[in-house]
């Protein structure tokens, strides 16, 4: 039976699209949400894409994380319901307090747009498990407020755990601590990004078919998770 993986539309939403056409590559259905629908429609999974969810008032990702469907979410990411937050979708999942940390502005205060080397550390997550540990990967990543902060606690917590997901290689993009590009929870079943692997899933528009792995890992971690 195909996987059914939601992605989620909020006002704002810019990379919904690429999200779904990505999903859709990898060999699974992707299946529309919208903020305003408390309901997942019996998804396996689900990807918060990108974009300005709510025009980015008061923090990126703050409102949204009150949207109905998040609350939904929530619940079924403690449940074990694998969510990939990507960009903006990385924010929510921190404001939701899914992850811990904060994503802030840039610290050199500029949008960043480029394609950028990653340097995959976590491959036991349900996003990462088609790639190897230490591999380096090319997808782009385009943000202003992609700045992964949190107190030292949390950042040796996150090293300690294997939690830390990706790093940049080849230069920080917005200043991130300790080059984190990735975190995942505990469980390993939530996992926020700030690069955008949806971007590079196709010969014709990316970089490299680098992203195509976080799609791909997420369906041979539902085929091994128990019924």
């Amino acid at each position: 039976m195909t996987a059914r993986v939601g992605v989620v539309t909020f006002p704002g939403s810019l990379d919904d699209g690429d999200a779904a056409r990505a999903v859709r590559i990898a060999g699974a259905e992707p299946v529309r949400l919208w903020h305003g629908d408390p309901g997942l429609h019996g998804v396996d999974a689900v990807v918060l894409p990108g974009g300005f969810s709510y025009g980015d008032y008061l923090r990126c990702g703050a409102i949204a994380r009150f949207a109905p469907v998040m609350e939904t979410i929530v619940d079924a990411a403690r449940g074990g319901l694998p969510v990939l937050g990507i960009c903006n979708g990385f924010q929510i999942l921190c404001e939701a307090h899914l992850l811990p940390g904060a994503l802030t502005r840039n610290q050199h205060l500029h949008f960043r747009n480029r394609d950028q080397i990653l340097r995959i550390e976590a491959v036991g997550t349900a996003w990462t498990n088609a790639f190897q540990p230490g591999q380096e990967v090319l997808i782009p990543v385009k943000n202003g407020e992609g700045c992964y902060v949190a107190d030292p606690a949390t950042l040796d917590r996150l090293e300690a755990e294997g939690r830390v997901v990706a790093r940049y290689l080849g230069g920080n993009p917005n200043g991130s601590q300790r080059d984190i590009a990735a975190i995942t929870n505990e469980a390993g079943n939530v996992v926020g990004i700030m690069p955008h692997p949806e971007h590079a899933v196709e010969a014709l528009t990316g970089p490299s078919l680098d992203g195509l792995g976080f799609f791909t890992s997420v369906l041979k971690h539902l085929v091994g998770a128990p019924a």
